[in-house]
């Protein structure tokens, strides 16, 4: 059942991944730097690379989540939504701000990116408490 869950969470968190960067598309494309084709995809973007390394990153994630929260005794959902949260926003997002900040990005990459890390794992904290 272990097995399950994580795919889950890690699933649902993907699908926020989706439509976060469907939602701040221009942004991100605009902070990130990335080159775009003639309609405005990013060029060279035809390979599912990006979505394979995603979705096995995720349920890495997840699958350490549902660890550190059996551990911890992380078992309600509102344990595992703040808790998810807290990893999200005190671990995952300063990470990703030191790794722009030395690449001298933009603020508003840190701000899209760590965004999704934060609420990302809320919702992987609050499906591994669900199920």
């Amino acid at each position: 059942m272990g097995y399950i869950t994580v795919l889950v969470a890690a699933a649902a968190a993907f699908l926020l991944g989706a439509v976060w960067y469907m939602l701040l598309r221009d942004a991100w494309l605009k902070a990130s730097g990335v080159e775009t084709d003639e309609n405005g995809r990013p060029a060279g973007g035809n390979t599912p690379m990006p979505y394979i390394v995603a979705a096995i990153c995720l349920i890495l994630v997840s699958g350490m989540m549902r660890h550190i929260f059996a551990q911890a005794g992380i078992d309600t959902p509102s344990k595992g939504l703040l808790s998810g949260l807290g990893v999200g926003l005190f671990m995952v997002l300063p990470w990703i701000v030191i790794n722009n900040t030395y690449g001298m990005r933009p603020r508003a990459l840190s701000l899209i990116d760590g965004g999704y890390a934060a609420i990302g794992c809320a919702v992987i904290g609050l499906v591994l408490t669900i199920l």
